[in-house]
């Protein structure tokens, strides 16, 4: 008989590159990354077993959850939310590549010092609406400031720990990922290059932040086709990490937790408080 398991849920991802939908065949970033193949990438995560995927924009089934990787296209207006909200999007991640009007990116230099007016406007109107909040790319400030102005837990999607000896501005001190967790929320795993060169450094990496965050408040966003030097390159590739967790001395509850559960748990919490 085969074990029952958890759900499992990628909390972050861009498969078949959803994001170069519209643009002509012969565009060239089309031709560099190779164009748009959503089915095929949606068929393979179901063929592995994903139970849900956050695509990000910018029973048997596999259930798309669409989130809007930077509020960017609010131009001011936290009512655009319901708009987005009402076409099926449940989550928003405020900040991407650049400061916009909700807060600051750690890849830039700040321009608001954290969380602006606006973005307090923002978060309130996520939680009215019931939309997770992802505090990816933001700063410590601006995250310190959602936490703040948030009722609800939020989760950072896509990032890790940071090292000492391959510091990059995308990763999360040991306070962030702390103050994070310590509001109820979640931070998804990111089998990026940049702290991993191997499938077995990212189980490394999902303990590291699971000793240090509980094993309740971690999750895994692969970035799915928008990732850096990618050590989770296919779905499949899910299944080996039940083993390569264990082998870290995770228990099964916990796995069950790091690879679905948690993120099923704040999608409920979340998505059931809408006023």
């Amino acid at each position: 008989m085969t074990p029952t398991r958890a759900p499992w849920v990628d909390v972050h991802a861009h498969p078949g590159r959803c994001f170069l939908a519209g643009l002509d065949a012969g565009d060239p970033l089309a031709g560099l990354l190779g164009g748009p193949d959503v089915a095929t990438a949606l068929s393979a995560a179901r063929d592995a077993g994903l139970a849900a995927v956050t695509l990000s924009t910018a029973a048997g089934q596999t259930a798309v959850l669409v989130g809007c990787e930077g509020g960017d296209f609010l131009e001011g207006r936290p009512e655009a939310l319901a708009e987005a909200r009402a076409l099926g999007a449940s989550l928003l991640t405020l900040v991407h590549y650049r400061p916009n009007q909700i807060g600051d990116v750690q890849t830039e230099e700040p321009a608001h010092g954290g969380l602006t007016a606006f973005g307090r406007d923002v978060v309130a109107e996520c939680n009215r609406l019931g939309m997770i909040i992802d505090c990816a790319h933001a700063t410590f400030e601006t995250t310190a400031g959602v936490l703040e102005a948030s009722r609800q837990p939020v989760m950072i999607s896509h990032s890790h720990l940071d090292h000492p000896d391959r510091h990059h501005p995308r990763l999360l001190s040991p306070a962030h990922a702390r103050a994070v967790a310590d509001a109820g929320g979640l931070i998804g795993a990111w089998p990026s290059g940049v702290t991993s060169a191997s499938l077995a450094d990212f189980a490394d990496e999902i303990a590291r932040l699971a000793d240090l965050a509980g094993p309740g408040h971690v999750a895994v966003g692969t970035d799915m086709d928008a990732n850096y030097r990618p050590v989770l390159t296919r779905y499949a590739d899910f299944a080996a990490l039940p083993r390569l967790l264990a082998a870290r001395g995770l228990s099964d509850a916990d796995i069950d937790k790091i690879l679905g559960g948690n993120a099923l748990g704040l999608l409920r919490a979340v998505t059931g408080q809408a006023s």
